[in-house]
């Protein structure tokens, strides 16, 4: 713990805490009629190495011990052609998720902040 206090990623739970989200978020999404188009025709280990990718970039951006490897998500993302509807969409199923674990108010700000504080490398105007 620092002078500031527990990290993100101690007051979301850890590891297995971050998982569990991804584990309910992912499903969410690709079942999601506007937005599965971005995981048709994706085999299951695709699926599976973008759920660990996305777990690892949520444990090291929230301050914990994992180190992401995947690509920045400027890259990641380009020519998708993601809008501002499929981000708000998208939103919509961040806020379910963490609504369905409970997340106290101010840990879903924290999260809330950071996932629309990659917006600008995601969404392509």
């Amino acid at each position: 713990m620092s002078d500031s206090g527990p990290s993100l990623y101690e007051r979301l739970g850890g590891y297995d805490a971050i998982s569990a989200v991804a584990n309910n978020l992912l499903p969410r999404l690709m079942a999601d009629s506007a937005l599965g188009r971005f995981w048709e025709h994706r085999g299951a280990d695709g699926l599976d190495r973008e759920k660990q990718l996305l777990v690892d970039f949520l444990c090291h951006h929230s301050g914990g011990p994992m180190y992401y490897t995947g690509r920045d998500m400027l890259l990641a993302h380009r020519g998708m052609k993601i809008n501002d509807s499929d981000w708000e969409c998208f939103m919509g199923h961040v806020n379910d998720t963490l609504a369905h674990f409970g997340l106290a108010l101010s840990e879903t700000g924290d999260v809330i902040a950071f996932i629309e504080s990659t917006r600008s490398d995601i969404v392509e105007t």
